[in-house]
């Protein structure tokens, strides 16, 4: 449970479902290179904002649409005016003073009211002097009418940093701040409670409406003294879903125009690693960075959790969002050596947030953009001489003299740009990552650490060796579910041609629920697949952006970089054959055990239960004894042992070894008869393999070949 679940998301009682949010929006940011803070800059930000609204959705008052955002630095002179009138205090240094944002419930007084109690008793403790709360000065006629409705009481939070405490250390202290504030709120079931932004360097302006309502909805940024030197701006485009006030844009460190695709094993995997979390910067408030993403947030929340996570734990945003969506570095043919280190060593310890996104995000002090490595995504910029910076997801959001313009460009797939409005620098692709890649002498952890399966594992064979045992095949193949059908349509097809098979789209499959004969677990999943709003990735794309590479072990503190981190099984793919499984069995440094995923026939249907609870008690025993690869096998079938089904088994040493909080200290192999199809290879990536030997196929392969002249003589096969 965690701080965003005090959002009223509707998703009670209803077939709506949040994760599968999507969005396709407008984005950008407008900024003064050498920090110059100013209102000019801020309509500008505003103005860029307008001139996106064609891509979002706009209702038929012409006022609601998707949500529409602004976030900049905190303007001080307006909030020293602010100060002074309302508590009569005086602020001395502009870095003393925090502000939170926070959404609270407008019709329930009583709620509202211990809302502000709780929040003040958990600021003190943390020794953080809260100064009042600010109603904020809106408009609602402004709003259309279900904005209006729903409209919470937005209120600012002011608090004066401790004596002694440090910038970073204020940040961090305000961040601690607005989870406990969320976390208690929620289990006193205090409803429509949201934080946009509790920070001492950045605040949040957002609503449920059109970029054309916000500056006259929110009166503040109408005020000569709201001065900043940088100003993210968002129109959102909310697809198959049901816009809220919380789930608008910006977050509270970034602005996302995309989908993230992965994001239910994201969310998953950062979970599972919360219990190796150790930082020298927390200590022991580490306790206090568990069940950071929450999956009634939207894809774009999550990954803005995770960056402030990040972030807060001392990376800076570049660093931070370049191990959250790296490039296609693999075959990048301008990426060098030390950069191709310092990726594939984040890769032993961190997935990728995958998906077609451009990205804008920033600390308060420094501001920047980046694609993902499909950089399906516009986003291009302007500067001009005067060190006023624009990048948005199209050219002209902002009117500008072309004789004033010193470059301007677009950034390419996998690229970064940042300014720095402190040291009044602009960075760019290449300088950021040769930065990043030097930090550290990730090259040599990787050379000491780092075993790579290729080195280790002969080719895969061209023949194999003995007589096949058609028989005892047959009956593998009877058991596991195999067709004739799916032997002519599916494995014939791809041995011949080299790739899935394709059917027309009349297909009338019953669904697998509604079938009345039986079905492999499998294909009551498939629902699941498919759901994005994008099209394909076309093949020669495909070859150039993505990568299956994955590594085997333990995947060590998410929060740290040390040379253990690199101590990992590089594999190519996640498929196996079975003379590379044996190989990784063979390693010394990194001990395997094998668990049996089958129970004997004679118990009938209760045997499922009991063989379920033991190999999770296996498993949770294994990883106890310094297991690091645990192979979940199913050669044992015969006629008189019947299989868990794969995913069942692998579901359920995943979870159980997350519910032990150890999920991350060992890597799940499934060695399975069962799996044969692309499907059943996602399903069970997305459930908690990381490599796969499907046995019986090959098997199944070498029979068919072995039967069909068309086959042998196919130039796959050769």
């Amino acid at each position: 449970m965690n701080e965003y679940y005090c959002v009223d998301v509707p998703n009670q009682g209803s077939l709506h479902l949040p994760e599968l949010e999507r969005d396709a929006c407008g984005v950008g940011f407008v900024a003064n290179i050498h920090g110059q803070k100013s209102h000019k800059l801020l309509r500008s930000g505003i103005t860029s904002c307008c001139n996106v609204i064609h891509r979002g959705a706009a209702d038929a008052d012409m006022k609601t649409g998707d949500g529409a955002g602004i976030l900049t630095q905190i303007p001080h002179k307006l909030f020293r005016r602010e100060l002074k009138n309302l508590f009569d205090y005086d602020l001395k240094n502009d870095t003393d003073i925090g502000v939170g944002v926070f959404f609270l419930p407008r019709d329930d007084e009583d709620q509202k009211h211990n809302a502000k109690l709780s929040a003040k008793l958990i600021l003190q403790n943390l020794g953080l002097k809260v100064i009042g709360w600010r109603k904020v000065p809106v408009n609602e006629r402004e709003l259309g009418l279900r904005p209006r409705e729903t409209r919470p009481s937005i209120c600012h939070l002011f608090v004066e940093r401790a004596e002694g405490m440090s910038d970073d250390e204020f940040e961090r202290t305000l961040f601690i701040g607005r989870r406990q504030i969320g976390l208690h709120l929620r289990e006193e079931g205090v409803k429509n409670f949201y934080g946009p932004s509790f920070s001492h360097r950045t605040i949040v302006y957002k609503a449920l409406a059109l970029p054309t309502v916000l500056a006259k909805f929110y009166a503040d940024l109408n005020e000569p003294d709201y001065e900043t030197a940088i100003c993210l701006y968002h129109q959102r485009f909310s697809t198959n879903t049901f816009p809220t006030w919380a789930l608008c844009h910006p977050f509270r460190m970034l602005c996302h125009n995309g989908e993230i695709n992965t994001v239910r094993g994201n969310r998953n995997w950062l979970s599972s690693r919360e219990s190796d979390f150790q930082s020298e910067i927390w200590g022991d408030r580490v306790r206090h960075l568990h069940a950071m993403v929450d999956p009634a947030n939207s894809d774009s929340g999550s990954l803005d959790s995770t960056l402030e996570l990040l972030v807060m734990s001392g990376r800076s945003p570049e660093e931070a969002m370049a191990l959250l969506v790296p490039p296609a570095w693999g075959i990048d043919p301008f990426t060098t050596d030390e950069q191709k280190a310092y990726y594939e060593y984040n890769q032993c310890f961190a997935e990728p947030w995958d998906g077609p996104a451009a990205l804008v995000f920033t600390d308060g002090r420094t501001v920047a953009a980046c694609l993902d490595r499909n950089g399906l995504r516009p986003s291009r910029y302007k500067i001009t001489e005067d060190g006023f910076f624009t990048l948005g997801s199209e050219v002209g959001v902002i009117e500008i003299d072309d004789m004033t313009i010193v470059k301007k460009g677009r950034l390419a797939p996998g690229e970064m740009l940042s300014v720095d409005t402190v040291a009044g620098k602009l960075r760019f692709n290449p300088e950021i990552k040769e930065g990043l890649a030097a930090r550290k002498p990730y090259g040599e952890w990787l050379d000491k650490n780092l075993v790579k399966l290729s080195a280790i594992a002969e080719p895969a064979p061209k023949t194999l060796d003995g007589d096949l045992d058609i028989l005892t095949l047959s009956q593998k193949q009877a058991a596991f579910g195999y067709t004739r059908e799916e032997l002519d349509m599916a494995f014939v097809p791809m041995l011949r041609d080299g790739i899935e098979a394709t059917h027309s789209m009349g297909d009338d499959t019953p669904l697998a629920v509604l079938s009345t004969r039986p079905r492999l677990l499998f294909t009551y999943f498939k629902q699941l697949f498919a759901q994005v709003t994008n099209p394909p990735i076309d093949p020669i794309r495909e070859r150039l952006v993505m990568s299956l590479s994955v590594s085997l072990g333990w995947a060590r503190n998410f929060l740290g970089e040390t040379p253990e981190h690199a101590k990992m099984i590089k594999l190519d793919t996640p498929f196996l054959w079975p003379h590379e499984l044996d190989a990784i069995r063979d390693l010394p440094d990194f001990p395997s055990r094998v668990i049996d995923t089958t129970w004997p026939a004679e118990e009938g249907e209760a045997g499922l239960e009991k063989a379920v609870n033991r190999i999770s008690a296996e498993a949770e025993k294994a990883v106890n004894e310094g297991i690091r690869i645990l192979i979940l096998s199913d050669r044992t079938v015969d006629h008189t042992r019947v299989p868990i089904p794969s995913l069942i088994a692998t579901g359920t040493v995943h979870h159980h070894l997350n519910r032990c909080r150890k999920r991350m200290r060992l890597s799940i192999v499934v060695d399975s008869g069962e799996a044969r199809d692309v499907h059943h290879m996602a399903s069970l990536f997305g459930y908690g393999a990381q490599a796969v030997c499907p046995y019986l196929g090959y098997e199944t392969v070498r029979e068919l070949v072995e039967g069909h002249k068309e086959l042998k003589d196919a130039d796959f096969i050769k």
